[in-house]
């Protein structure tokens, strides 16, 4: 190429493409370029083809809307021939009408930044083992149980007669047996007595899967549920979610505004624009999520929001979402380097390359971060606790059984002065 000069406009996102402003209050202008993918691709092509470049901001920070066929951002600067090429950009069918295009390396996953589970309340834990319908189960085996026996006992009486068997006995049997302690068998015959033992073993398989369940309850402390996927946003009540200005444009835009899933669109409806520190500053606080994607959130977080032992307070979920089918540079139409570009890609991503560069890049600037100490970690991970300590059972942890007991006791204490007050007001004066 001669040593031509290409122009060539970018807006940052790491680790694709970086930069810092040559004069910080000139946006828009010419930036010098710091580590990342784009930058290392552009010079390996420098010297290969023999070209020189410049680099400008786009001012917005947008990649490209559409409005009667004219672009703004990245793509109208190419579409206007102001620029010779642009660096990670997304191909749509809009966009391919008025700009070549050169696939680089695949797009990033989006995913849902939210503060980690919290710890379930330990007053819960002897009620965790079995969940509400298998509770809602017993109360309804035992009742129903004690019911059956009862009219058994009353048909044997009723055709030979002998002991009646009254209703509470029965269901105080089922109920003892139940938690272990059963009082004395109330049969009288041989069909209440084979209708005992199945209730016997049934309890024996019950009691034996809730005390190791809350055993393993105990031991590892349960936590709430994450949020890996958009229905889980969805689900959660009086939750809120928001995403940057810059991302949430363009090809992300009309991605969630035009797709017909209901899910999705409930997204899209409450979707909250914001700048990054601020939504951050929300997901500490709880109740907030943010939708990015996985890289450019990750070298975040790492850099500044997690401890020398790895421990961090954000929680990036692990189901990601691709939502572009890659990302790539766009070219001004007809721009004759095109294909002579999209032959060394090929070569580069063949050979392994792009990939390489991309995971150093990222450590690389992990590791800059985290000694220039642009962020102070530890003030984030006040409530954060080591997850892989032992246990040592304390009294919080069984509160929920004193709790029981206590309830208990208060009940019998009620009906034991219901059952003195009838007598009283039964008995002659």
């Amino acid at each position: 190429m001669m040593g031509h000069k290409l122009r060539i406009v970018a807006l940052p996102l790491f680790p694709y493409m970086d930069f810092r402003r040559i004069r910080s209050s000139d946006a828009g202008g010419l930036v010098t370029p710091r580590d990342s993918l784009d930058t290392r691709i552009i010079e390996s092509f420098a010297e290969t083809l023999n070209f020189t470049f410049q680099i400008t901001e786009e001012p917005k920070h947008s990649f490209g809307d559409e409005t009667n066929g004219s672009y703004t951002g990245l793509i109208g600067q190419l579409q206007r021939e102001e620029a010779d090429f642009c660096s990670i950009v997304a191909p749509t069918p809009g966009r391919l009408k008025v700009t070549d295009f050169a696939r680089s390396y695949p797009a990033d996953m989006l995913v849902i930044t939210s503060l980690k589970p919290s710890v379930l309340p330990e007053y819960l834990a002897v009620v965790r083992p079995f969940k509400g319908e298998l509770w809602l189960a017993l109360l309804v085996g035992v009742v129903a149980w004690g019911m059956i026996l009862w009219l058994l006992q009353r048909a044997w009486h009723w055709a030979v007669g002998g002991r009646v068997v009254q209703f509470i006995t029965a269901f105080l049997y089922g109920w003892g047996a139940l938690l272990a302690n059963p009082p004395s068998n109330p049969s009288v015959d041989d069909s209440g007595r084979v209708l005992v033992g199945v209730w016997l073993v049934f309890c024996l398989v019950i009691t034996t899967g809730f005390q190791s369940s809350l055993i393993a309850h105990l031991t590892v402390q349960g936590k709430s549920p994450t949020i890996d996927s958009f229905q889980d946003l969805a689900e959660k009540d009086n939750w809120r979610w928001g995403s940057e200005p810059w991302w949430y444009s363009g090809a992300i835009l009309e991605y969630f505004s035009k797709h017909t899933d209901p899910v999705l669109k409930q997204v899209h409806k409450k979707m909250e624009v914001l700048v990054l520190k601020e939504a951050l500053k929300k997901v500490l606080a709880g109740g907030f999520s943010f939708l990015t994607v996985k890289n450019y959130i990750t070298v975040i977080i790492t850099s500044s929001y997690t401890d020398a032992n790895g421990q961090t307070p954000i929680y990036i979920s692990k189901k990601g979402v691709n939502i572009l089918a890659c990302f790539g540079w766009g070219f001004r139409k007809g721009a004759p380097f095109h294909r002579r570009f999209v032959q060394l890609m090929s070569r580069l991503e063949d050979a392994g390359i792009l990939q390489f560069w991309t995971e150093e890049v990222i450590r690389n600037r992990v590791k800059e971060n985290r000694e220039a100490g642009a962020l102070k970690s530890h003030q984030f991970l006040e409530n954060v606790k080591e997850e892989s300590q032992q246990k040592v059972l304390g009294i919080n942890h069984l509160q929920g059984a004193f709790y029981l007991l206590f309830a208990g006791s208060g009940i019998a204490f009620l009906a034991l002065l219901g059952e003195n007050l009838v007598y009283w007001r039964s008995s002659p004066q």
